[in-house]
């Protein structure tokens, strides 16, 4: 079997495999409720020791072939500024599920939609899978345009699907198909 690239470069951008070194810069840029809110795993307060952990278990993921978890580094700093990933790979139906965090300094400067092109790119290419999905909160317009932009199409509203913060929220599905995406790239390129 073919190796999986562990890093992908864009014009602004970085996408690598995390490391245990990351965990100072995934805490500085992750622990406000702003970017808690919008995801449904992040707890608020985020834990001093909780980049390590989700690191360590992010390895052990990669290692098994379940989740493919990336930091986003900028070129100009090498920072990490925020992470994206596939979870809930499923070998069998060739799909896996992409999610993404930003450091709120750096939203609304393109940067989510380099770094999901970058992951649309490892996923259809290097695992070979056929559907990436996302389930994202209503309310989260920003997130809807990277998606978009990427080449996604809503595919349904899952009515208060889960609880955050104490309230039901709805959850809009996108999907991406590899042929779509072929299609999307070509006009790209």
């Amino acid at each position: 079997m073919k190796q999986l690239r562990t890093t992908l470069e864009g014009n602004h951008i970085i996408i690598r495999k995390l490391r245990a070194a990351d965990a100072g810069d995934i805490y500085k840029n992750i622990r406000t409720r702003q970017i808690s809110r919008w995801t449904l795993l992040l707890p608020w307060p985020y834990p001093k020791d909780g980049a390590i952990k989700f690191i360590r278990n992010q390895q052990r993921l990669w290692r098994l072939g379940k989740g493919y978890a990336f930091g986003i580094i900028l070129k100009d700093t090498g920072e990490v500024i925020g992470g994206l990933g596939l979870g809930k790979v499923d070998k069998k139906h060739k799909c896996a599920e992409v999610g993404y965090w930003l450091g709120r300094k750096y939203w609304r400067q393109g940067i989510m939609t380099e770094a999901v092109r970058l992951l649309l790119e490892f996923g259809f290419t290097d695992l070979k899978l056929y559907r990436i999905y996302s389930h994202i909160f209503e309310p989260n317009t920003a997130s809807r345009r990277v998606l978009e932009k990427c080449g996604f199409q809503k595919e349904g509203v899952m009515r208060q699907a889960v609880i955050k913060y104490k309230n039901r929220q709805n959850l809009i599905n996108y999907g991406l198909l590899l042929p779509e995406w072929k299609k999307k790239k070509k006009s790209t390129d």
